[in-house]
């Protein structure tokens, strides 16, 4: 009984781990995250579309951390424009698997 109330715990913990949040902030890209003054490229929407065709990778800037997002098409309308995003986080890479994305109100 004891070892079917633990596995019972553990699969609940487990779920609850993997429940999508919400998180809100600005789409941005991983090189420049909360600021593109220093690239001169224009606004930071041509900033942040500018970097991802360069290589980088289509993040969201919360203004203390940037987490990769999952979803590159879904995040390319968004650039620069403040956002919420819902999903789950993955710590370890910084990176949210996107579960959706939608201008934040």
């Amino acid at each position: 009984m004891k070892k079917r109330i633990v596995v019972i715990a553990f699969a609940a913990a487990a779920l609850a781990l993997a429940a999508d949040k919400t998180f809100t902030g600005t789409v941005t890209d991983t090189m420049c995250a909360g600021s593109h003054k220093g690239m001169n490229m224009g606004t930071d929407a041509q900033c942040v579309t500018d970097c991802v065709k360069g290589g980088d990778k289509y993040a969201l800037w919360d203004g203390k951390t940037v987490y990769v997002l999952s979803d590159q098409k879904g995040a390319a309308p968004f650039a620069a424009k403040k956002v919420t995003v819902k999903g789950t986080l993955d710590p370890s890479g910084k990176t949210i698997q996107v579960t959706s994305i939608a201008a934040a109100k």
